[in-house]
C-alpha cells in the first residue's frame, strides 16, 4: 500500500498552454470516472466527481447529468461555476443539486482541487454504523483519527447545509457522510481517487470481517496512530523515515494504463 505524498502526479508542464492544461485535466478526470466505474463504486448517474480548473474565476469540470460513468470522456465533461450551472452552453445538462456538496468544499478549501463523492455499497454500509470506520487493517489505519463525519440532513439540496458540511470536514481529506456515503478530496483528481480507493477497500474489509461473526481484533491506539502517521508521511520533526512518495506516482501510472486498456475512449 503506498504512502501519501504531495501532488506531483498530474501537474501540467510550466510550458503548457491553457488549452493543453485543461485538456490534460479533462483526460485525468475522465480516467477517474472510468476507474470508479471499473471498481464498482457508482450509483447510476447520481453521484459526481469535480475538478477545479486553473484561473481567477472559479470553474470546475463535472459529469454531464444523465450519463453513466462508463460514458464519460474528456470532451463531454461540463464546465460549471460555483453555482453548478454551465459556464457556457454545450448541449449537456448538469445536476445543480448534486453540486451543493462539491461547491461548498471547493469554496471553503482552496487545496481541494478535486472532490469525489460515492454512494457505494460498502461505503454506505459503514456510513450506517455508529462506530464508523474501525482500524481493522492497514488500509483503514491510513484514515485513523483523520476521517471527518457529517450527519445526514436529507438530500443535499439546501445551501444552508454548506456551512455545517465544511465545518465538519475541517482540514481533513476524507469524510463519512452518515446514512449517505463517502467523500474524499485531493489536490488532483488522481489523489482524490487513490484516497477513495483505499477508503472504499477499508469499508469492504470491515463489512467482510463483521460478517464472519467472530470477535474483532483491534490494535491499540498507539499502533493505529503510528501506522496512520507512516501512511500519511507525517514524520516527527527530525525523523529520517524513508519517504515513499513516488509510490503514489507509480500507483497512478498503473491506473492510467488500466484506464487505457479498459476504456481507451475516455481520452476522446
Amino acid at each position: 500500500m503506498p504512502t501519501a505524498t504531495s501532488a506531483r502526479r498530474s501537474a501540467p508542464s510550466p510550458a503548457a498552454s491553457p488549452d493543453e492544461t485543461e485538456w490534460n485535466l479533462r483526460v485525468e478526470l475522465a480516467a477517474v470516472y472510468r476507474l470508479v466505474a471499473h471498481f464498482k463504486m457508482t450509483d447510476l448517474v447520481f453521484s459526481h466527481i469535480s475538478l477545479r480548473l486553473p484561473g481567477d474565476e472559479p470553474r470546475f469540470l463535472i459529469n454531464p447529468y444523465g450519463l453513466l460513468f462508463e460514458e464519460i470522456t474528456a470532451s463531454n465533461l461540463v464546465v460549471v461555476g460555483l453555482d453548478g450551472e454551465p459556464v457556457s452552453p454545450d448541449g449537456h445538462r448538469v445536476n445543480p443539486a448534486g453540486f451543493v456538496i462539491h461547491s461548498a468544499i471547493h469554496e471553503a478549501r482552496p487545496d481541494a482541487h478535486s472532490v469525489l463523492h460515492t454512494h457505494s455499497r460498502f461505503g454506505c454500509a459503514v456510513a450506517a454504523q455508529q462506530g464508523g470506520l474501525l482500524p481493522l487493517n492497514q488500509m483503514s489505519m491510513e484514515f485513523y483519527g483523520r476521517t471527518a463525519h457529517h450527519d445526514y440532513e436529507g438530500v443535499a439540496l439546501n445551501d444552508d447545509e454548506k456551512a455545517r458540511l465544511v465545518a465538519d470536514l475541517g482540514d481533513r481529506n476524507a469524510m463519512i457522510l452518515r446514512n449517505h456515503g463517502l467523500l474524499t478530496v485531493g489536490e488532483s483528481a488522481s489523489r482524490a481517487f487513490l484516497r477513495m480507493f483505499y477508503l472504499e477497500r477499508a469499508c469492504e474489509i470491515q463489512i467482510a470481517a463483521q460478517s464472519a461473526g467472530q470477535n474483532l481484533v483491534l490494535p491499540s491506539h498507539e499502533i493505529a496512530e503510528h501506522t496512520a502517521r507512516q501512511l500519511n508521511n507525517e514524520h516527527p520533526s527530525g525523523a529520517d523515515d524513508h519517504d515513499n512518495s513516488d509510490n503514489w506516482d507509480l500507483a497512478w501510472a498503473a491506473l492510467q494504463r488500466l484506464a487505457d486498456r479498459i476504456a481507451p475512449d475516455h481520452r476522446s
